[in-house]
């Protein structure tokens, strides 16, 4: 058997309202608000926190790739689902792959991991998708496009949810786009691209899939098909056959927006953190043609460990009512520079030599007398002892502020920039930079977890490292 072992999400904390949008340009206000990514947020970080939160419970070096599947990738031309295994810490032998430049690349990557676990080439495979879509000021797209991370671990034992079957096409078809010069996504007219590509694609998808295995709408407890806007779904569904109430799942507009390549697969999270044994969940995506995945819930489903998921991270949220916010977060506007000496470039040779201290976050204990430290040391602080020290992972801790500072000349994106001392729980201190909160909301005593971020980008460098937040 074969399908998937376990799930994961990620929302960021903060929410734009759609109101405050339409009130910055004069414009009509959709309704609801969308999810917003932190000003040290990306693609990328958001794939690690959504990695995090599936492989709750699971042993990443038991872990043998990862498939990330984004249409807004920090680079290019260079993997980054590499940043994200090694943030993951999967072992060195993990198969890594971009799946990239199309909407439905997280089911393209689902169906690539299914494959690869089926055919024995991997035990297990874990698919992100993840997507910071932008849209142009005062068009639909800047209020309906919204950030988010959704994960799924693909393996053959503990299966919850059974890869029953597949039907996909392809449709070379110009709706949304964008080229390598392009920072907003393009678009054909309304009526057209909706009519003749997105609901004519889905609904012979769906269709297909439904005749290929002899099946009718009311044989799934739940249908997570993509939506493009807010308008678009109901018609595809009631032209399939399906009950709009009690059938399809959610498509988290009005609370995150569309989360782009992650839409689909947030939308099957969501629905398995409701499913029962027995019940059959359908997913269909959407880009340059379409694929619709069926599957069968398994009683495993129940011995899922507790996650944050979905609800945990809607319920989970700080509105910021300043549009003006949000663009200086983006980088949308040229602001006068903060006068400060300009900072160094990253170093490359200092990141390959310490990639597993920068990415895996790992310190080192002392075999002596137990003492944790990072960065490693080769001399304890405490002892003495001399190259006597056994790797600490620290990323997965969390710990509780000793003391702390606000800084007002911290070259950031949103001053004043706090820091902590924080002790972590089984021992070792740090100073951090803390995130995710205002300096006036931190007080000593304060839980925080790791949450890795991106610290600058520089010369078409991002340099990416772990920040405190406050547990969500």
């Amino acid at each position: 058997m074969v399908g998937i072992i376990s799930y994961g999400a990620y929302i960021p904390l903060y929410r734009l309202s759609r109101e405050a949008i339409a009130k910055a340009w004069g414009t009509r206000a959709l309704p609801g608000e969308k999810a917003i990514c932190n000003y040290d947020e990306d693609t990328v970080t958001m794939a690690v926190a959504a990695g995090i939160d599936c492989l709750n419970g699971f042993d990443p070096k038991q872990v043998d790739g990862l498939f990330l599947a984004t249409t807004t990738s920090p680079y290019r031309e260079k993997q980054a689902a590499t940043i994200v295994a090694s943030a993951l810490d999967l072992p060195r032998e993990a198969r890594t792959a971009n799946f990239s430049d199309s909407l439905r690349g997280a089911t393209i990557a689902l169906l690539a991991a299914m494959d690869a676990v089926k055919s024995g080439s991997a035990r297990s495979i874990l698919v992100v998708a993840s997507d910071t879509r932008m849209g142009a000021a005062q068009g639909e797209f800047e209020q309906v496009f919204g950030d988010g991370a959704a994960a799924v671990l693909v393996g053959s034992n503990n299966v919850i949810a059974e890869m029953q079957g597949s039907y996909s096409i392809f449709n070379e078809f110009f709706d949304v786009w964008r080229t390598t010069e392009d920072v907003f996504v393009r678009s054909g007219e309304d009526r057209f691209i909706i009519m003749e590509g997105y609901t004519a694609t889905v609904q012979e998808a769906v269709a297909g899939l439904l005749k290929k295995y002899n099946l009718s709408p009311k044989s799934f407890a739940k249908v997570a098909i993509y939506a493009p806007d807010m308008r678009s779904q109901p018609a595809v569904v009631k032209a399939l056959g399906f009950d709009a109430k009690t059938q399809v799942q959610d498509t988290l507009f009005a609370s995150i927006g569309h989360s782009g390549t992650a839409s689909v697969l947030m939308m099957l999270a969501a629905a398995l953190e409701g499913a029962k044994s027995g019940e059959k969940i359908l997913a269909a995506s959407y880009g340059d043609g379409s694929d619709a995945l069926m599957f069968g819930v398994t009683p495993d489903i129940a011995k899922v460990a507790p996650r944050r998921g979905v609800k945990g991270y809607l319920s989970s949220k700080k509105v910021v009512d300043s549009y003006e916010k949000y663009v200086r977060w983006r980088g949308l506007m040229v602001l006068e520079p903060q006068r400060r000496p300009r900072g160094s470039t990253p170093s490359l040779p200092a990141i390959a030599r310490q990639k597993r201290r920068i990415f895996g976050f790992w310190g080192v204990k002392c075999q002596s007398c137990g003492t944790v430290q990072y960065p490693p040391q080769r001399i304890c602080v405490a002892c003495g002892s001399k190259d006597k020290f056994d790797e600490h992972k620290l990323a997965d801790k969390k710990g509780k502020v000793v003391t702390f500072t606000k800084d007002n000349l911290y070259a950031a994106a949103d001053p004043p920039t706090p820091f902590a001392a924080v002790d972590f729980e089984g021992g070792g201190r740090f100073v951090g930079e803390v995130t995710d909160k205002d300096a006036v909301e931190i007080d000593i005593g304060m839980p925080v977890e790791m949450s890795f971020r991106k610290v600058l980008s520089r010369d078409g460098i991002h340099d990416y490292f772990w920040k405190f937040r406050a547990i969500r």
